[in-house]
């Protein structure tokens, strides 16, 4: 991949649920509509971090605000994997500078597009389909898994409010054109 970090699924999972636990104590109430939780959550859940392609300052990635929570970009070449790097006992996971894509004993994977775009991210997706994704860890509520380091166990156990208003906050947003990759199994790495 285009830099080489190697993470902790223990980590992302940590970090994953002290997000959920902050957003329990965010404000609620007749003043917050459900675009401004679901932005809360997002932002408090990391959704960027993932989700979001980056542009290299000196200070570091930061989100590239034109793309939000855009995914992958499409046709970013990957790095080559080094051989033997994943295997039994060998878990880890390598990612390229983006944090769009992550490779690992399951494969490669790639930071879906979370926009309302209708042909390449969730515009055209009820919210009941949103929900069941992160409820059953299955792609659109029921073909493939959701794989790792999306956090679908831990952002699963939300309430069905905070999940409808993270839809509502992704409903809302600037929909960008933007094609993922499908999953590379491990044996195309």
């Amino acid at each position: 991949m285009q830099s080489v970090a190697v993470c902790s699924r223990n980590i992302l999972a940590l970090a994953a649920a002290a997000a959920i636990a902050l957003a329990g104590c965010a404000p609620k109430g007749p003043q917050q509509s459900p675009v401004e939780r679901g932005k809360y959550l997002v932002m408090a859940g990391g959704c960027n971090d993932c989700h979001t392609p980056k542009i290299m300052t000196a200070a570091g990635p930061v989100p590239d605000t034109t793309r939000l929570l855009a995914g992958h970009t499409a046709g970013l070449s990957l790095a080559e994997i080094p051989a033997g790097i994943f295997g039994p006992g060998k878990w880890g996971a390598l990612t390229n500078m983006d944090l769009t894509a992550w490779a690992g004993p399951w494969g490669v994977s790639f930071a879906y597009n979370l926009t309302p775009d209708m042909q390449t991210g969730i515009g055209g997706w009820p919210e009941e389909m949103f929900i069941k994704t992160l409820r059953t860890g299955k792609f659109m509520g029921m073909s493939r898994d959701i794989l790792p380091p999306m956090p679908w166990q831990t952002i699963g156990q939300m309430t069905d409010d905070d999940l409808k208003a993270i839809f509502a906050y992704l409903k809302s947003i600037k929909p960008i054109h933007n094609a993922i990759p499908v999953p590379l199994p491990p044996a195309q790495q």
